[in-house]
């Protein structure tokens, strides 16, 4: 186990990720922000949480659920109208970026203006078509490490590659 980030640095990221965000999206009206559950919802919560500060507009959260070992049914906390609305896609880690792309076809089919896409950490070893725009941290591994954020209740405390 070697950890990669603590967590002053992880909530240092999250702090200017939401800073570019809000500085990417400063002419839209609203911004729909849906976290990936579990982790992924947590860091949409605390970007969100750091970006009402910057961002003037409305800021909506809302929960995804996905099966990460077999994504098919993909259920969302609310039914948010997402119809020419910028959307921010969230998860903790990206690692092949399947999930993000199973997690982006029912967003897409509500047609938003724009759908961006951030992670605390990104590895290197994408199988699927997925640019992430906001990373906090770039990692290359080998394809047998496994990444994991560590978080107690409602916090992250960090993460660690093993």
């Amino acid at each position: 186990m070697k950890d990669i980030l603590s967590t002053a640095v992880a909530d240092g990221k999250l702090k200017r990720m939401a800073l570019q965000v809000a500085e990417h999206n400063y002419q839209a009206k609203e911004l729909v922000i849906i976290g990936i559950k579990e982790n992924g919802l947590l860091v949409a919560q605390k970007v969100a949480t750091y970006l009402a500060a910057y961002f003037q507009g409305n800021i909506e959260i809302v929960a995804l659920s996905i099966n990460k070992k077999d994504p098919g049914e993909i259920i969302l906390s609310k039914q948010a109208g997402l119809k020419g609305k910028a959307v921010l896609l969230v998860d903790d880690v990206v690692n092949s970026g399947r999930t993000l792309f199973y997690a982006l076809q029912p967003l897409l089919e509500q047609k938003p203006s724009q759908v961006q896409i951030l992670a605390l950490i990104e590895r290197t070893h994408k199988k699927f078509p997925i640019a992430v725009d906001y990373v906090g941290l770039s990692v290359s591994t080998t394809l047998q490490e496994n990444i994991e954020v560590i978080v107690e209740g409602e916090e992250i405390v960090g993460a660690r590659m093993n």
